[in-house]
C-alpha cells in the first residue's frame, strides 16, 4: 500500500473503489472468534452495539451467531452498505446504514452500550489533519454512548500512540489487552516467544513505559484499548487502571 493510498483511508471515494473491485468478505486485524472472549467480558448480547467502519466483514454476522441481538454497522462507503443490506436482509439482528463515524449526528447521544472498532481510527490517524479527525471521532463515539458504555479499539497503535490521544479527551477509564498477530501455524515456530492472556488487561501506566518493558520491543500483538465511558464526577477524568503490584 502506498502512502498517497492510505493518506485516503478516510475518503469515501477509495473505499467505494476498493469495494467495487473486492466484493469478498475481509475483517481487519483479527477476526470474532480471535476476540470473542474478550467482548464476552465487556458486553453484553442483549446490548446495543454498533460497529464503526464495518467494510464487508463477517464480524457482525458471527457476533449474531453467538447470541447477540442488536448490531448496527456503519461505514463511510456507500457501495459496501448497499452490498451488507442485500447479502443481510433477512436478519433483523444487522442494520447497515452509510455513515461518516467523524459525524453520527443519526444517533441520538447515549444511544449505545458498545462501540467496536477494528482499525477505523488506525485508518484516520493516517490521513491528513488525521489528529482532528481522530478527535472528532472519538467525541462522537464518546456522545454516542451511554455512562458506563464501552468503546473497545483494536489497533496496531502502541500506548506511545494511542494512550495520550485518549487521555487528552478525559472521556475513559481505561484498559489495555493485548492479542497475538500471529496465526497458529507461526505459534508453533516461534514457541520461544511469550504468549498473552486475552482476557487479563496488562499494567498500564500515565506512559508507555511499562508496556514497553513488559512486551519488549516491536511485539506480534494487537493492541485492545478497551474504554469505559464515565461522566459520575462533575470533571470527568482519564483513571488509567494499574495493577496492584504496580501501586
Amino acid at each position: 500500500m502506498t502512502g498517497a493510498a492510505s493518506q485516503a483511508y478516510g475518503e469515501a471515494w477509495y473505499w467505494d473503489e476498493r469495494y467495487r473491485k473486492e466484493s469478498g468478505p475481509f475483517d481487519w486485524y483479527q477476526k470474532y472468534p480471535a476476540l470473542a472472549p474478550l467482548l464476552r467480558l465487556y458486553v453484553r448480547p442483549h446490548q446495543r452495539l454498533l460497529l464503526v467502519g464495518c467494510g464487508n466483514s463477517v464480524f457482525g454476522e458471527n457476533m449474531v451467531h453467538d447470541g447477540y441481538q442488536d448490531v448496527v454497522n456503519i461505514d463511510i462507503s456507500s457501495v459496501v452498505i448497499e452490498q451488507m443490506k442485500k447479502k443481510y436482509h433477512d436478519k433483523p439482528q444487522l442494520k447497515y446504514t452509510k455513515m461518516d463515524v467523524r459525524n453520527m449526528s443519526d444517533f441520538e447521544s447515549g444511544s449505545f452500550d458498545a462501540v467496536i472498532d477494528k482499525g477505523t481510527l488506525d485508518s484516520i490517524m493516517c490521513g491528513q489533519n488525521s489528529q482532528e479527525h481522530a478527535a472528532k471521532m472519538l467525541g462522537e463515539v464518546n456522545r454516542i454512548l451511554n455512562d458506563k458504555g464501552v468503546y473497545i479499539m483494536i489497533t496496531y497503535g502502541d500506548p506511545s500512540y494511542r494512550l495520550n490521544l485518549l487521555k487528552d479527551l478525559q472521556f475513559w477509564t481505561v484498559k489495555l489487552h493485548v492479542i497475538d498477530t500471529i496465526d497458529i501455524a507461526d505459534r508453533w515456530e516461534r514457541s520461544s516467544k511469550k504468549t498473552w492472556d486475552l482476557t487479563e488487561p496488562l499494567p498500564l501506566q500515565d506512559d508507555s513505559t511499562s508496556i514497553i518493558n513488559l512486551l519488549g520491543p516491536k511485539p506480534d500483538v494487537h493492541y485492545i484499548y478497551v474504554c469505559i465511558k464515565d461522566n459520575d464526577s462533575a470533571r470527568v477524568e482519564l483513571k488509567v487502571e494499574i495493577n496492584e503490584a504496580d501501586k
